[in-house]
């Protein structure tokens, strides 16, 4: 998104688009005016934004998202090596029963 906010530094009268129409499809149109943008600010509500400022809310967006993953990544971090641990766990578990049902086996016959 950010990134396609910079086409108004093209400057062109009338630029070619892919505009949404559901969540999967695209169709082409033309942008017509490049230094008003429309930008989707979440749950289906759009603001009507200077490239500018479209700018500066993808920047201050982009900050945000990467504090909060530089927040959660020790905890998930942290959740990983449990898993690790759980699934190590488990597969020693396996490998006792698949023992114990061989040599269980092998004394029945």
């Amino acid at each position: 998104m950010a990134q396609a906010v910079n086409v108004a530094e093209l400057s062109l009268p009338q630029l070619e688009v892919l505009k949404g129409q559901l969540d999967q499809m695209y169709v082409p149109g033309k942008l017509s005016d490049v230094e008003r943008v429309l930008i989707d600010v979440g749950t289906g509500y759009y603001v009507e934004k200077t490239a500018d400022d479209a700018r500066d809310f993808f920047k201050r967006k982009i900050d945000f998202l990467t504090k909060q993953m530089e927040k959660i990544q020790p905890a998930l971090q942290e959740k990983h090596a449990v898993k690790q641990a759980v699934v190590e766990m488990m597969n020693q578990k396996i490998q006792q029963l698949t023992a114990l049902g061989a040599a269980q086996g092998a004394t029945t016959k």
